[in-house]
């Protein structure tokens, strides 16, 4: 069973995952990098350039991840999304080991009292013990982004993202924000983890199975989204997901 809510606090979407038998989860790529809380490790999934299979079963029992928004998960994480393309690393690898393991000891406790321990200036409300993992992930998330450090909000991110979101192309991206194409290439390789051209069709495919997942016709998704065809659709999704738009809904 899969759930996810809004987590703005924390800079994006908490979500919750718990196999009901023993498989391959399919992961789509989406622009976004994954703090994960799962087998007793936090590991930091970077943003993929195409679908990433990952093994899953009731024995490893439930995973709690922060899904950060585009370009927000640099600023938690203190890195670059570039550096973290097509990776997955444990949190260790990234940050001091002394406070990891201090972050793991209270994600791991079970006693209540334990769980209201002050962890930031805006994080000290009294928790289940269901519900702690989650919690602590996004009182973390929250004062990282609040606090100052070695990345900081890209301010064209916004506008970047707006633009894709109404079809604009690169070149106009990059005009309309008062940069060359190279320029915005590397922040975006700083914020996303790879330029706007591969952003771009990432978030499209996206769009696009979100709308085959609602039930439209491929035909009309394929014009909606702003695809030469319903073969371009098809093609674009196989390269990204791996696999048919069809094996997706």
């Amino acid at each position: 069973m899969y759930a996810e809510i809004n987590a703005p606090e924390a800079g994006g979407v908490l979500w919750t995952s718990t196999p009901a038998a023993p498989g391959l989860q399919r992961i789509l790529p989406d622009g976004c990098l994954d703090l994960i809380w799962t087998g007793g490790e936090l590991l930091v999934a970077g943003p993929d350039t195409t679908a990433v299979l990952v093994g899953a079963g009731p024995q490893r029992g439930t995973t709690v991840g922060l899904r950060f928004a585009p370009g927000t998960g640099p600023v938690v994480l203190g890195v670059p999304a570039h550096e973290l393309r097509d990776r997955r690393v444990p949190l260790a690898a990234l940050w001091p080991g002394a406070d990891v393991r201090r972050l793991t000891e209270r994600l791991t406790e079970r006693a209540p009292e334990r769980l209201t321990e002050r962890l930031t200036e805006r994080a000290t409300e009294r928790v289940a013990d269901a519900d702690a993992p989650g919690r602590l992930l996004r009182a973390l998330a929250a004062a990282r982004l609040d606090a100052p450090g070695p990345i900081r909000p890209d301010p064209i991110v916004p506008e970047v993202l707006a633009g894709l979101a109404a079809g604009e192309p690169v070149a106009a991206c990059a005009a309309r924000a008062g940069y060359s194409e190279r320029q915005l290439h590397r922040r975006c390789q700083a914020s996303f983890g790879y330029g706007l051209k591969t952003l771009a069709r990432i978030l499209r495919m996206n769009r696009s199975v979100g709308l085959a997942r609602a039930g439209r016709p491929f035909a009309e998704i394929a014009a909606t989204v702003g695809y030469a065809d319903q073969a371009h659709l098809s093609r674009e999704v196989r390269a990204l997901a791996g696999v048919p738009l069809s094996a997706l809904t």
